[in-house]
């Protein structure tokens, strides 16, 4: 049987260490375990690769706003299953997880048997909650509308979208993806179609809107 293969992302290098030691005893020669950084690094395993069988996705991760970075992955991957990761383990975080469609919400003061319980639940096509999943508040209509939106963009126009809501100027995105200053503001426009809005201000509110929790 060919080996599962799952990508861990994490930013935090000991628990990803963690998670590998987890995963290794857990599944031993049966997973391949790959590991990135940043969303960055995540989209570029991704776009080599798309038919993982799991990723493990820390909510907090660099490059990402709350929970952008799964609804980002669940619109342009929607056949991977996702499994977040966080130090967040109040009610409310998990039950977003699962609106916004995770398979599973793993908290990071798990044992390491849990870990392996979650993630074997996941591999075998099941779902993975912690109890408190259903005690969190519902996902708002805008929020929806707002994940929704997100979901529509391609890696790069999300990759934009950060740094028009960091304040970067155009000419500055530019400069940081090595392309033309049309390509950005056609980018710009494009993303502003997909989101509805009409100003980089705008923008940046809607994608505050998957912060990790409500205010």
């Amino acid at each position: 049987m060919a080996a599962y293969e799952i990508l861990i992302a994490d930013d935090h290098p000991l628990f990803r260490s963690a998670l590998l030691q987890a995963l290794s005893q857990g599944l031993g020669s049966e997973a391949n375990l790959v590991e990135a950084a940043s969303i960055a690094e995540l989209e570029e395993r991704l776009a080599i690769k798309s038919d993982w069988d799991l990723v493990l996705l820390d909510l907090n991760m660099p490059g990402a706003y709350g929970f952008s970075g799964l609804v980002l992955l669940r619109g342009q991957y929607p056949q991977i299953p996702v499994v977040m990761v966080s130090a967040q383990e109040e009610a409310a975080v998990v039950s977003r997880s699962r609106e916004f469609g995770a398979s599973g919400f793993i908290p990071k003061s798990s044992s390491l048997q849990t870990i392996q319980q979650a993630v074997r639940a996941v591999l075998d096509g099941d779902v993975w909650w912690p109890e408190m999943a259903d005690a969190g508040p519902a996902v708002s209509a805008e929020e929806r509308e707002a994940s929704a939106g997100l979901a529509s963009l391609t890696p790069q126009q999300f990759r934009v979208l950060t740094m028009v809501c960091e304040g970067l100027l155009n000419k500055q995105i530019a400069y940081e993806l090595s392309v033309s200053e049309a390509t950005v503001k056609a980018h710009v426009t494009a993303i502003f179609r997909k989101l509805g809005v009409r100003t980089r201000t705008q923008a940046a509110l809607l994608l505050q809107q998957l912060e990790t929790v409500p205010g």
